[in-house]
Parts: structure tokens; sequence; C-alpha cells
């Protein structure tokens, strides 16, 4: 199915891509998380903004405003160590009591890279001694061992790259595993509903996730084959009884014909009475060819009608009908003018001569049965790109719009309709119709140019 693959695709994607952006999305809180936790600046820039801005005053030392400002905004203390006695010499007025006094190298050495009692230390260098700020505790962490083996921060980009694709695997590992029994839940019932559009039985297993949606396909199949079986038998009964009713008409039709002829002929009879058993022979052989068109509807209407197809010039076969209607035309109330090119003589298509013949008797008949007062009639064939096709016009009384529609879209007699009644081209382009779909062609009907009706019929070569 390429459904599926298309399906565990958009799944892929998906995943990556909401894998992405949640890092993305990470990095950025992040980001804003840690701006938003230095309110006074670099700690280490404030000790020795301190120690630069304090000034010798008497016997002590002086800090500026804005300084002591800062540092009480930020909860912070600060004292001096002079350089030579490692005694505080100055600080500030909130220094806790458990701060020492004085201090030793040691001392130094520790607080500069740790804590005071707790307090996060940070230190500033002046000219009069080390000056330290100490912060509230929780506030600052401290790296007490700040070294690194060299090779790892060396190898830091890519090994950060390697556990980055490993959690991508293993979230697409994860997510695929997840994924599965859906995936397995959504193949069958894929595979259901195509074998549901081209009318094959269905069976999906019930289980899983989509267990619901299977019981509901398997319901509409059978719902589908009950209804499939049903439409096949009334279609066979309509077969069968169009069948059997043509076969019964048939002989006592003939009797009628063959006694209605002899009457037609009867010299004893009086003019008026032959001229009525001549209405009855004329309106016996519509009957009767009425029948023939209806049991070759219902043959090509349930693909019973056998084709014999076969390299044909269907130019000679379109004027070989044409030339038995003009024959027949012993009054010429309806001319036929061939209007095809003498120098296209041949085109060759597979087709079932005697069902093409037929199908073009029927539009010649056609034009004649709809035109009493009598009309002209054009037959052409003509070589398309990958077609042949053959026109039947005339300029009689012709169609409305309304109906010309009607005719190209609607159903015939052969299909159940309620409005059959009003249908005027039955039979006759109904198999006209069903002879092109069988040869795999199509029929277009419409105006002419001039003035009457017309119909194309497009076979393939």
């Amino acid at each position: 199915m390429k459904s599926m693959p298309k399906l565990i695709r958009r799944f892929v994607a998906v995943m990556l891509l909401s894998s992405v952006l949640l890092l993305i999305l990470n990095i950025t809180l992040m980001a804003v998380y840690t701006l938003n936790k230095k309110p006074n600046g670099h700690p280490w820039t404030t000790a020795q903004q301190t120690a630069e801005q304090l000034t010798p005053a008497g016997c002590g030392y002086i800090l500026s405003d804005d300084m002591k400002r800062e540092l009480k905004n930020a909860d912070a203390w600060a004292v001096l160590i002079d350089n030579q006695t490692l005694q505080t010499v100055w600080q500030t007025d909130n220094v806790p009591d458990t701060v020492p006094k004085s201090y030793s190298a040691c001392d130094i050495a520790e607080l500069t890279r740790g804590y005071i009692d707790g307090y996060p230390a940070f230190t500033g260098k002046s000219e009069y001694g080390l000056a330290v700020l100490g912060y509230p505790k929780n506030s600052f962490w401290k790296h007490l061992w700040p070294s690194w083996d060299y090779s790892l921060i060396a190898s830091l980009p890519k090994t950060l790259l390697m556990i980055l694709a490993f959690n991508f695997a293993l979230i697409f590992i994860i997510y695929m595993t997840a994924s599965s029994s859906l995936l397995k839940s959504v193949k069958p019932i894929v595979n259901g509903i195509h074998s549901l559009s081209v009318s094959k039985a269905v069976s999906v297993k019930e289980r899983g996730l989509l267990s619901e949606l299977a019981a509901g396909i398997n319901e509409t199949s059978k719902i589908l084959q009950s209804q499939d079986r049903q439409l096949r038998k009334k279609e066979t009964a309509r077969a069968n009884w169009i069948a059997g009713v043509s076969h019964d008409i048939r002989t006592p039709l003939s009797m009628v014909m063959g006694y209605a002829c002899q009457l037609e002929n009867s010299r004893r009879l009086p003019e008026q009475d032959r001229r009525k058993a001549a209405v009855i022979v004329k309106q016996s052989e519509r009957i009767k060819n009425l029948i023939s068109d209806l049991n070759l509807a219902s043959r090509l209407e349930y693909n019973m009608q056998p084709l014999h197809l076969a390299k044909q010039n269907l130019t000679a076969a379109v004027r070989q009908v044409t030339a038995d209607f003009m024959n027949m035309d012993i009054d010429d109330r309806y001319p036929i003018v061939w209007q095809t090119d003498e120098a296209f003589s041949v085109c060759l298509a597979d087709i079932d001569k005697d069902l093409i013949k037929r199908a073009v008797s029927n539009l010649i008949q056609n034009c004649i049965n709809h035109n009493e007062q009598g009309c002209r009639i054009f037959v052409s064939v003509a070589a398309l790109e990958s077609s042949c096709s053959v026109t039947v016009a005339d300029d009689g009384k012709g169609s409305t719009d309304e109906e010309i529609e009607k005719l190209n879209h609607a159903p015939h007699y052969m299909v159940c309709d309620d409005n059959t009644s009003r249908q005027r081209h039955g039979l006759g382009l109904l198999i006209v119709k069903q002879t092109a779909a069988a040869h795999g062609g199509k029929v277009h009907i419409g105006r002419s140019a001039y003035g009457g009706f017309l119909v194309t019929l497009e076979l393939p070569v």
C-alpha cells in the first residue's frame, strides 16, 4: 500500500519536528531564566568596582554613594583587607558578626574561590588592599575546583553531538515502539477500505486500538455484498425476462406480419382496408426492430454480448451503411450527404464491425424517425490523434438545449428512472452509447451546424 510508507513518514516527521521544537524551546527558556537571575551584573565585576571606588579619608575609607546603593539593592556586604597586616581595615554596616576580622594567606586563598562562613565571596583588587564582597547565602553557587581535563574540553563539541544523536535515536525508538501497535491496526483498516472501493469482500480482524473502526468496515462490507448479490439477482431476472418476452413475442408477431402482408397485397380487399393492413405491417416492423434493439441493449448492459474485435476499416463500414440507406430512400425524402474526404479512405481501428454498423444505422434511423417531414442527413468519418470519429447530423427540427443536456447525462430505458415516459431518444441512442463504451470510446450529442441534431461516435484506434 502506498499510503502506509506515507503514514510512517508523516509520523517520523512529526516526531522529529516536535523534538527539534522542544529542544529550541528548552534552550530559549533556559536562556531567559538564566538572564533573569543576574540582577546586579557579574559579582566579580561588582567586587572590582567596589575596590576601585574605595578612597582613603582620615583614618578610614569612604565608598561612593552609588556603590553603596548598588550593594544595598543586592543585599551584599563588603570588607577591605589590608595587604600588609591581613586585617579588616574597612567594612560596611551590614557585615555579619561571624565574618572574621583577620585572615591568613590560606584564608584569603580559600575565600577567593569559595565562601566565608557560607556566604559566597567575590574579590576585587585595589592599591589599598583586597576588597571582599559577600552575598546572601544560597544566592550564588561557586565551583570550588575549577579545573577540567583538557581532552574533555577539546572533545566536548563532538561529545555533545554524540549525546544529542543518541537522544534523538532513543526518542525515535521509543516513539516507533509506542506507535507500532497503531500502525499494525491502521494497515488492515487501509487495506479494508481499499477493498471496499473495488467491491471486494472484507474481513478485518477486530482487535487493537481501532477495533471499533474495523467492526464498522466489516459490517459495511456485509451490507455492500448483500446489496451486490440482490442487484445481480435483479439484473439477471430482468435480462432473463427481456429475453423470454422477446422470444415469446417473435412467433405471434411473425404471424401478424405474415397475415398483414397478405391482406395488404390482396386485390379482393378495398383500398382503405389494404392501407390499414400496410399500417399494421409497418408498425409490426417497428415492434420487431424494437424487440431486437431491446435484446441487444440488454446483452450490452450486462456484458453478455460477445465482442469480435478485429482491425477493420471504419470508413468502409460507415460508407456501406450509408449506401444502404441511400438505396432505401426511394422518394428522396431523406437525402444523405457523404462528407468524408475521398482522400481519407482508410481509418483502421479495433472494432466489432457488425456492432459499429448497427450503431451507425441507429443514428441514421434516429434522424429519419424524428423528422417525419423529411430532412437532409450528413455523415462523415474523421481521424483524430488517437481515435477515429463518426458524425451523423441532420438539418431537421433538432432538440432544445435542455433535451440535449439530458440525452448526454440522463439515464435511458435500461436504467431505473421514474422519468422514462418523457425520453424521446431511447434505445437507439442507448445502443450507440453502449457500443462506444464496449469499444472504450465515447459519444457526444449536440446541435448540428445545420440547426438539427448531431451525434459524434469516437472510437480509439
